[in-house]
């Protein structure tokens, strides 16, 4: 695999964790958002992604492509709302109901820092190939 190759590969799992943390920014924003419906109230956004094979050359063996990482889908979380009952809340339904938000604070928070994570360690590859690469320019000096 080519140095190139491995900067396109950590660039694009550095744009997917960035949709990914951008998603749970979104859900721990609404996770408070209460609604007059089950339909209206806010629903958490998971990210799902999946490996792409590559384009460009093989390797030595024409095996071993290389797989960048893509977004398959941003999917809604089908679990129910949280139902309240708050008879003094503007948004109460007649029976003095409000939904809330289906987002887990919890679930979310370690889904930011998987992707926080991740997201750092494609940022460290780079940083290690730059440096290889400069590295190799300064063997003949």
């Amino acid at each position: 695999m080519s140095l190139l190759n491995a900067f396109r590969i950590s660039s694009t799992g550095l744009q997917a964790q960035s949709v990914r943390l951008n998603a749970v920014a979104s859900n721990m924003a609404n996770a408070d958002t209460v609604s007059s419906t089950a339909e209206d109230a806010y629903k958490a956004r998971k990210v799902v992604f999946e490996a792409a094979k590559a384009s460009g050359p093989a390797g030595a063996n024409g095996q071993g492509l290389a797989a960048d990482v893509r977004i398959k889908e941003l999917t809604e979380d089908k679990s129910a709302p949280r139902q309240m009952y708050e008879p003094s809340n503007p948004l109460a339904n007649a029976d003095g109901f409000v939904f809330a938000s289906n987002v887990n604070a919890a679930e979310e928070m370690v889904d930011l820092i998987a992707a926080s994570r991740s997201y750092q360690t494609n940022a460290d590859v780079m940083n290690t190939m730059k440096t290889l690469m400069l590295k190799t320019l300064q063997i003949g000096q």
